[in-house]
């Protein structure tokens, strides 16, 4: 059996604030022999509490004659595509912001899709544009991710925004789901701050960004990064040096093993894997990269797939929408 008491204090100054409200004292009672199971750091809480922050800085924007507008170009049939399109449309809509959803059939020209996108840098109404990758093969996806005005890159792939975030200039935008992965640690009491964080995956939307941010001399980084990737070698010599271990690698269910993490990690878990499972009305599950049984044993804390990262990635594009209103008012 385990306890955990969670202990927050409040300081009178805004700095001496932020430090301790996200000091954590995780003290565990039992016997020796007692498992350790580790707390769940769910994204829904998180995210309910960010999309309740973001209503207020909706209204302010609302009485000023300003909506969030976000405009979401899927050009294809892509049936993955397709839901997550859905789920950006619906998030906004929800939060009371103006939603723009444009369908393209998969032989859309490519001349006529930067078109499509100048338009939509022009439209005042219109605050961040995300075009949703991957995109068919007869398109330059370079081409496109550059034609979109940076101060409305709320997928923050235009390549002024990446070297913002390579810099730490926080004028730009960061990618939802590396923001959302800083906002769970940060928000589960479990902050990067002079951590070891190992990331498993050195992709241009994950890992790259992600270790850039966390290593940054900011109070919500300070963090010791090493990346790690298929051709990495000796992985679970590196692995087991992980105070906070993130797993983006996509290597498939269950890669991460038990054996490959020390006592007292954090686990991030953004994998996503179909696994068969006859038991399930679709015939399969989701399944993370870590696997989820054996290392919360061993964890301090682990977020669950599903339930974990996913919840956050659409909130912080949301986030980084109302960003964009914010800072278009401004000018």
């Amino acid at each position: 059996m385990s306890y955990r008491l969670d202990i927050t204090f409040h300081g009178p100054h805004q700095q001496f604030r932020y430090r301790i409200e996200h000091l954590l004292f995780s003290v565990r009672i039992g016997s020796r022999d007692d498992p350790m199971t580790a707390s769940l750091i769910e994204g829904k809480p998180i995210a309910d509490e960010i999309r309740k922050e973001l209503r207020e800085r909706i209204a302010r924007l609302k009485e000023k004659g300003v909506v969030p507008g976000l405009a979401v170009v899927l050009v294809g049939e892509d049936a993955a595509s397709q839901t997550y399109v859905r789920m950006k449309g619906k998030a906004s809509e929800e939060l009371g912001m103006y939603s723009q959803t444009i369908l393209k059939p998969i032989n859309f020209p490519e001349e006529e899709l930067l078109r499509l996108i100048d338009g939509l840098n022009a439209d005042p109404t219109v605050h961040g544009i995300l075009v949703q990758l991957p995109l068919p093969p007869h398109i330059d996806e370079r081409k496109v991710l550059v034609r979109i005005d940076p101060r409305k890159d709320v997928d923050a792939f235009h390549p002024i925004n990446v070297g913002k975030i390579l810099i730490g200039d926080h004028s730009g935008f960061m990618p939802a789901t590396p923001y959302g992965i800083q906002e769970m640690l940060i928000r589960s009491g479990n902050p990067p701050t002079g951590k070891h964080v190992v990331i498993l995956g050195r992709s241009n939307i994950v890992g790259k960004p992600l270790a850039a941010m966390l290593m940054q001399k900011d109070e919500r980084a300070n963090a010791t990064v090493t990346i790690c990737h298929s051709k990495t070698r000796n992985l679970a010599d590196i692995t087991r040096t992980a105070d906070i271990l993130i797993s983006a690698m996509g290597a498939g269910a269950a890669f991460v093993t038990a054996d490959m993490v020390k006592p007292g990690v954090v686990v991030i878990d953004v994998g996503s894997n179909r696994v068969p499972d006859k038991s399930s009305p679709r015939g399969y599950r989701l399944a993370g990269d870590v696997d989820f049984e054996a290392v919360k044993l061993k964890a301090l804390a682990i977020t669950p797939v599903p339930g974990g990262v996913g919840p956050m990635t659409i909130v912080m594009l949301m986030r980084n929408t109302v960003k964009a209103a914010e800072m278009m008012l401004e000018q």
